[in-house]
């Protein structure tokens, strides 16, 4: 399949400045955004299309080696765009936040679906010899992790006490606000989205 020039498919000259382009992108972002478009394909192609033209152009050392190759120049450092949705959501989500006003958890009430976001990775130093690591060495090491309270279950609950309504959300977990045609939800501040709030959390833990 033959793919459309980058430039071409954000709308912007090829001397387009950095601003330009990201400016551009945006403006693609909320107009073939999945949440706006539900079960459009052809949005979702253009969505992903979008995606992968800012990734070239707004890294300056892939513009340069597109500006010069083409797609056949990038192809050859690796890059092949995109895996799925939730690649593009997982690379740009604070450039997403930023261009939905700021919100963290970006969604619009056309047809939301929650996505999954990757975990932290873990970092552990080790000290190895020259000879270690010449040859390998397989090592154990140890780490910390949490582990569920034997009090309360992992609730977060003092025992005999419940879980009460969120006041600012209603319990839904949702805040909803307007910006301009758009109506964005975010999770709620207080309640994390969860819907409820602890007034009484457990001692133990």
């Amino acid at each position: 399949m033959i793919k459309k020039d980058y430039y071409e498919i954000l709308g912007v000259s090829r001397n387009a400045s950095p601003e330009e382009i990201k400016k551009a992108y945006r403006q693609k972002a909320i107009q073939y955004h999945p949440d706006r478009n539900p079960g459009n394909k052809e949005a979702e192609e253009k969505f992903k299309e979008a995606a992968e033209a800012y990734e070239v152009l707004s890294d300056p050392e892939k513009r340069r080696i597109y500006d010069a190759y083409g797609h056949s120049g990038l192809e050859g450092t690796g890059f092949s765009g995109f895996r799925g949705m939730d690649d593009i959501f997982s690379t740009f989500g604070s450039l997403f936040e930023e261009f939905f006003g700021g919100f963290g958890d970006i969604g619009f009430e056309f047809g939301r679906k929650s996505r999954s976001r990757r975990g932290r990775d873990i970092e552990k130093e080790l000290t190895i010899s020259f000879e270690e690591a010449a040859f390998g060495v397989e090592k154990e090491i140890s780490i910390s992790k949490s582990a569920v309270c034997s009090q309360c279950g992992g609730s977060g609950i003092e025992s005999g006490r419940a879980r009460e309504v969120c006041d600012l959300c209603g319990g839904t977990g949702r805040i909803t606000h307007r910006q301009g045609f758009f109506v964005i939800q975010t999770s709620c501040m207080k309640c994390g989205g969860s819907g409820g709030v602890v007034k009484h959390p457990c001692k133990a833990c």
